[in-house]
């Protein structure tokens, strides 16, 4: 029987989670995956038959053997369904691939190059050499050879490596003599890490231990500081390419923080310094506790059960855990939907709370590590000078010292002796501006269990608390080192609860953890007036703001009861009713909170679904805040919760309209809209504008005056209205009937292109289409009537480049564009055809479509929301359907979260009334869902190939405002 000894392996699942079932593992038996004798047989029989025909011969092996590879790593698939094991999966991989290459250089050596056998030694290197090979990853060999090796011996190994490369394998293989392994190891560190980890699998087996013997002389002794200062930078530096931080919602598993190369790390720094050939070793050296071990040899099997199951899936090395094999991958471990929790959220929040013990096993050996140099010789210096053990006393503190930059405990008793020192140490930290010593994190993690209820309502730690997260200094880093730390989720039990939760969508780049430490960071950025470029009204807010304390408890708590069956604004509310009172806060300080966090979606969804010149929006919002300092915290809570969402989701353009309703709902709070006639601004507009054109023509003046109705008039500002008005008149003197210009926004973070064209009821349908195709996605419309039955539309898209020459010339292909499907000379329905051909559409997001039709939204119109998945070209299907059923749209807001978008459309029918009876309106709602969901839809018009032909374009209806609206 062939085996391979494997460690225990303790059940993955913990903190509530199913993981795969827990087994023992044993010596595997590695006879089911292939029978290597057999094998071995068949490819000496294909020499035999094939002797004078070199070619066939070639051929033959290579069917052979691909079809023994193939079925073994079937097996090794079938057999990691059965027992989840990841390292067992990776094991019988790497033991396949043993196989398949010593059969292969027995073959070389016995039939093609029969003077080359024990000439030269084939070893495993990378991953491949420490016995672990996932399903995609590359095959890396290390050939050695002796002094002077002959020109056969390189041709038996090329051999060797066209056979692997035909069979589809990745091989990344190096041919050097052990001499030369030794030269390059002294300067070249990423081959001094291939030779730590090489491993023989077959040859002159004296060449691989004669390099082994030599390298632990010659090279790692005197040098493990060196190695390790190297292996750490190279760590934060993979950390920062990756995005340092272990909770992105699709984590690389290979190479992201908390994952398997971290894991590696651990494993080469162990067997560099310690010289140590298996990690349980450790716990004898006492560098790991029994229960630390026990963690670690549970998060590499883990991680590489999701590292196997991610390749076999997608056929191919794939180390990003997207949201496409997501849910597939949690159903192969067995997660089920529990209240509030799907099953993929449950996966994932063990994956993350796996990469947190990644990453407190790495403090545990740093902290070992430095232990270690303190007691060798001295005179270190250069990268490992770090490494270097002097202290020196914290003014004001007893129980910490200074080390070099650092804080560390004076005595390892000291949170035995008082554990409100686990809060003191924090605190202390930011108060001096220290990092953290690895062995004071060490003892934290292992003292968490000293956070109890008595140190929770201890009235000191709670303090301590409420200093750090309104520090004037960090508040986020001392956050997430006590977050990493474990104890931001043991002082406030509810915190622990959404620690590692991820949300199964495209909006949320981070875990609800991270998510809230972020959002403690931008608020502490505007606190600190480090934004005034970005968010210029929040700056000026917050110096006036005076429950500074009441602020950063909401933006901490806002998303504290996420993973919940209720509302996460409701039941967080109660969580901080309760929490305020442990803080200290005063009872209107706690109502401030509890308000902020039921409301703290509110303002967002108000400023990008609702249309901001309606009064009753600004009426209805000023009703459930009534008060400018719930306003200006509300406002600042916002922007906060929107920026730490993740990186590109905030834009000038939603601060814009935050903007917009912050200032018109400070003017109702403060005295109300103007008591001035609508009609009698309007004719004030009017006159300003006549006013401002001097210089024209007194019949020019005229003409371009009376264009504009009251929308017009009283919501265009007096500089853009003068533009138009030029842009107008030249349109007309070169006889166009369809023009458009382009300006570009660089604060606004948006490209504005504005078209002169015929009206038409589907003139939003056909520039929204028109937009898609070229590309662009439409932040904001507004689609005004004149009084000679045109349209003057302003579109406004998300700004896509840095210069403002090359947006401009991309904002002049976007208006091309949109002339030509106009005109008629592109149709609309080829034209995103094209455009979406190649893409591929998500499989991994289920959004139910749905409608809401409601008439209390507005005094004058009918609002009808709808909310779906999103998809280029939709924001035209859906208002094409809505002019086929008679429907004017008077306002529109397209607000896209992620993968869902919820569009808002201000509605009446033709004769300018709201919508009512139930029939019209299941109708509608019918009709609304068909396009959402992508159903053929018999009742729709053809889309028209072009708008501006002759006569019957104007509409019949009174002409209105038009606008719509899409963030980025």
């Amino acid at each position: 029987m062939q085996t391979k000894p494997a460690a225990d392996r303790e059940p993955a699942a913990r903190h509530e989670q199913d993981a795969t079932p827990a087994k023992a593992m044993r010596d595997l038996d590695f006879s089911t995956i292939l029978d290597t004798e057999l094998l071995q047989n068949q490819c000496d029989a294909v020499a035999e038959a094939n002797r004078n025909r070199p070619d066939v011969m070639r051929s033959d092996l290579l069917a052979v053997l691909k079809k023994a590879s193939t079925e073994g790593r079937q097996k090794a698939r079938a057999a990691l369904a059965a027992d989840g094991s990841g390292l067992n999966c990776a094991y019988r991989i790497s033991w396949l691939q043993d196989q398949i290459i010593t059969v292969l250089y027995n073959f070389a050596t016995a039939h093609i190059f029969p003077q080359q056998k024990d000439k030269f030694a084939v070893t495993a290197v990378g991953g491949y050499g420490r016995d672990t090979l996932a399903p995609g990853s590359d095959i890396d060999l290390l050939f050695l050879f002796l002094p002077r090796p002959a020109e056969e011996t390189h041709k038996a190994v090329e051999f060797m490596l066209y056979v692997l490369w035909d069979m589809g394998f990745k091989v990344g293989h190096a041919t050097r003599t052990v001499e030369e392994c030794i030269a390059l190891s002294k300067s070249d560190m990423t081959i001094r890490t291939a030779i730590l980890e090489m491993r023989f699998i077959c040859g002159l087996q004296r060449l691989e231990t004669e390099l082994e013997t030599r390298f632990d002389k010659e090279i790692v002794t005197g040098t493990g500081p060196e190695f390790i200062a190297a292996k750490l930078a190279e760590r934060d530096e993979r950390h920062r390419k990756a995005g340092d931080t272990r909770y992105l919602v699709e984590p690389n598993v290979k190479e992201g923080k908390g994952g398997l190369r971290d894991l590696h790390t651990l494993f080469w720094i162990s067997k560099y310094y310690y010289h140590v050939r298996d990690q349980a070793e450790l716990v004898k050296l006492g560098v790991l506790s029994k229960h630390e071990f026990r963690l670690l040899e549970k998060a590499d099997d883990f991680l590489w059960a999701v590292r196997c199951h991610m390749h076999f899936l997608t056929g191919k090395a794939e180390e990003r855990l997207s949201f496409d094999i997501q849910r597939e991958i949690a159903e192969a471990f067995g997660y089920h939907t529990r209240p509030g929790l799907s099953a993929v959220e449950r996966f994932m929040k063990h994956y993350f709370l796996v990469a947190k013990d990644v990453g407190d096993l790495t403090r545990i050996l740093c902290a070992a590590l430095e232990d270690q140099q303190a007691k060798s010789i001295p005179g270190l210096t250069g990268v490992i000078s770090r490494f270097t053990h002097r202290t020196r006393k914290i003014a004001g503190s007893v129980e910490f010292v200074e080390d070099r930059g650092r804080i560390a405990l004076a005595d390892p008793d000291v949170f035995k002796r008082d554990p409100v020192s686990i809060l003191r140490l924090f605190h202390v930290a930011d108060i001096n501006g220290l990092e953290f010593h690895p062995d004071a994190l060490k003892r934290v993690t292992r003292s968490l269990a000293l956070i109890d209820n008595r140190l929770r309502e201890n009235d000191e730690a709670n303090r301590l608390f409420m200093s750090i997260l309104t520090s004037k200094r960090d508040p986020a880093l001392i956050l997430r080192r006590m977050n990493e730390a474990g104890v931001l989720g043991r002082f406030i039990p509810d915190f622990g609860k959404i620690v590692a939760m991820m949300q199964f969508n495209m909006y949320h780049h981070y875990t609800v953890d991270e998510h809230l430490i972020r959002t403690v960071d931008v608020l502490s950025e505007i606190d600190k007036s480090r934004s005034e470029d970005l968010h210029p009204l929040a700056n000026k807010l917050i110096a006036n703001i005076e429950d500074r304390e009441a602020l950063y408890v909401a933006v901490l708590l806002h998303d504290i009861a996420k993973g919940r069956l209720e509302d996460h604004s409701i039941a967080g509310a109660r969580v901080a009713r309760k929490l305020c009172a442990r803080f200290g806060l005063s009872q209107k300080q706690t109502e401030i909170v509890v308000w902020l966090i039921e409301e703290h979606l509110t303002m967002s969804m108000v400023a990008q679904t609702r249309d901001l010149t309606d009064r009753k929006t600004i009426t209805d919002f000023a009703d459930r805040v009534q008060s400018l300092d719930r306003l200006k915290m509300l406002l600042i809570l916002t922007i906060c919760d929107i920026r730490a969402v993740g990186p590109g989701v905030w834009n000038g353009w939603k601060g814009q309209l935050l903007r917009t309703l912050y200032y018109e709902t400070e003017l109702l709070l403060a005295g109300g809209f103007s008591e001035v006639s609508r009609k009698e601004r309007a004719n004030a507009a009017a006159e300003a504008l006549r006013g401002a054109l001097s210089d024209w023509s007194q019949k020019d003046r005229n003409t371009y005056t009376k264009l504009h109705y009251q929308p017009y008039l009283l919501s265009v500002p007096l500089e853009d209205q003068i533009r138009h008005a030029h842009f107008i008149r030249q349109a007309d003197k070169a006889g166009q009937a369809l023009a458009t210009m382009v300006r570009t926004d660089s604060f606004h973070a948006i490209t504005e292109i504005t078209v002169l064209s015929p009206d038409h009821p589907r003139l939003l349908a056909v520039i929204a289409g028109a937009c898609a195709a070229a590309g662009a996605n439409i932040v904001d419309a507004q689609i005004f009537t004149t009084s000679d039955g045109r349209a003057l539309d302003t579109i406004h898209v998300s700004r896509e480049f840095a210069d403002d020459a090359d947006e401009l010339r991309r904002a002049g292909t976007i208006g091309r564009m949109i002339e030509d499907v106009l005109s008629g000379r592109k149709r609309l329905p080829e034209v995103i055809a094209t455009r979406t051909r190649n893409r591929k559409k998500s499989k991994a997001f289920v959004i139910p479509p749905s409608v809401n039709i409601t008439n209390s939204l507005s005094n004058k119109f009918t609002v009808i929301e709808v909310e779906c998945l999103d998809r280029p070209g939709l924001l035209s299907e859906i208002t094409a359907v809505l002019s086929d059923l008679s429907l004017d749209i008077q306002s529109a807001r397209i607000t896209t979260f992620g993968e869902k978008v919820i569009d808002t459309f201000y509605v009446t029918d033709l004769v300018g009334q709201k919508i009512s009876g139930d029939s019209k309106r299941a109708n509608i709602t019918a009709r609304m869902k068909a396009v959402m969901a992508e159903e053929e839809d018999e009742l729709r018009e053809r889309m028209p190939s072009g708008i501006i032909a002759p006569a019957a374009t104007a509409r019949t209806s009174p002409p209105a405002e038009k606008k719509a609206d899409s963030p980025a």
